[in-house]
């Protein structure tokens, strides 16, 4: 058996930019919020598995067969969803930035990928009959767990990651490894094939480059759709300024001297005992309660909405982000940004990011918060004196 070494540089290529794009939507995931959330886990999940099956599909035009085969269309295509689920659990868990839970993410992207390789071998069943060496069934698995680990934690977990590019290239290359692997240690028998005439009108080659565009084309899509929102909201500058935002990050304009609003002016009668109390009214599922202060791992607010996390949900809230930020006790509760409130005891470490930096909060769902460029040095105070505080006891 031989390959077109044209199409094999092509798959790579093709593995190589989906892992790209895929890894640079999957590291936007921690600091994303609500729907925006779920749309870069889809988007991830959905530009690495395309990616990978493309690259395994093109791996596959690209051998000289002994014989034409047809592919099956219903074990090619259950070979790509299972692809894409996988996929979306493995950058899902490990967004979560979890050290076991990284682990599990690369068995299951790892188990995902080989399943899919030879759930995908199964369409020439109509060509050929396969033979598989256990050993090479092995190594192939162990490359896919051990290339979807070092990826998964290179762009997630490492302290000093590198490159973004060199993370691409190594899951890419990777893969592709797996692939040819796994190819390595298969035998054909194309004696069942007969007198049986192939029904594709489509050149192996013509249509390796009809597959590798799909995935060039729906990974560019997301690239353009997504990555300019996230950019934009990480710069620091997701809504408008407005007055009730206010004139600079802890002070209402307007007022004199920067003074606070009244977080009892305008309040429902009902909220004033809340108020008074530091909890924060909340909505979940049609339901209204209210959240205490030591329960908010961080606050949102996002256009003309508000949002809570409790370190595992976005709950709504009613108010504004200064009236919470009013209420909530300091010095415990800080604000990086002026879309962003954090609770000191929940905040990991601080780390740049670009020209400013981030907050890594210590929650069961692990998130990212901006910190404005001016704060950066005043937050790493707080935390001193915080960390200070809890040690004599204070806290």
């Amino acid at each position: 058996m031989h390959h077109n070494l044209y199409l094999v540089a092509l798959s790579i290529l093709v593995a190589i930019q989906a892992s790209y794009v895929g890894l640079n939507l999957a590291l936007r995931i921690p600091a994303a919020f609500a729907i925006d959330r779920r749309l870069l886990i889809a988007a991830s999940a959905i530009t690495l598995s395309v990616g990978i099956w493309s690259m395994h599909f093109i791996g596959m035009l690209s051998m000289g067969m002994a014989s034409k085969v047809d592919y099956l269309v219903l074990p090619t295509l259950l070979s790509l969803l299972l692809c894409v689920l996988v996929t979306g659990i493995a950058v899902y868990l490990a967004s979560l930035r979890s050290r076991h839970l990284l682990a599990v993410a690369a068995g299951v992207m790892g188990l995902g990928i080989t399943t899919m390789h030879y759930v995908g071998m199964i369409a020439l069943n109509s060509s050929a009959r396969m033979t598989y060496d256990p050993a090479y069934v092995v190594v192939s698995f162990a490359i896919a767990v051990t290339a979807s680990g070092l990826a998964l934690w290179l762009a997630f977990s490492a302290e000093r990651r590198p490159p973004l590019f060199l993370c691409a290239t190594f899951l890419g290359c990777a893969v592709s490894g797996m692939h040819y692997t796994a190819m390595a240690g298969t035998a054909f028998d194309f004696s069942i094939a007969g007198q049986t005439v192939p029904t594709s009108f489509i050149s192996s080659d013509t249509l390796a480059v009809i597959v590798s565009f799909v995935a060039f084309a729906i990974s560019g899509i997301f690239m353009l759709t997504l990555v300019p929102m996230r950019a934009a909201a990480d710069r620091g500058n997701p809504t408008p300024r407005t007055p009730q935002d206010g004139a600079d990050d802890f002070h209402d304009a307007g007022l004199p001297g920067g003074a606070a609003a009244d977080p009892r002016a305008g309040n429902p009668a009902g909220l004033l005992d809340a108020a008074a109390s530091g909890l924060l009214p909340i909505e979940k599922n049609g339901n209204r309660f209210h959240i205490a202060a030591n329960e908010v791992v961080s606050v949102h607010a996002n256009a003309h909405y508000t949002y809570v996390f409790n370190g595992r949900d976005d709950l709504f809230c009613p108010l504004s982000i200064t009236e919470i930020f009013e209420r909530l006790p300091k010095p415990a509760f800080y604000r990086t940004h002026r879309s962003y409130i954090v609770n000191l005891e929940h905040v990991g470490r601080v780390k740049k990011s670009g020209d400013a930096a981030v907050a890594e909060l210590d929650s069961p769902v692990r998130r990212t918060v901006p910190i404005s460029r001016a704060r950066v040095a005043d937050l790493r105070q707080e935390l001193a004196a915080h960390q200070s505080r809890r040690h004599s006891g204070v806290l």
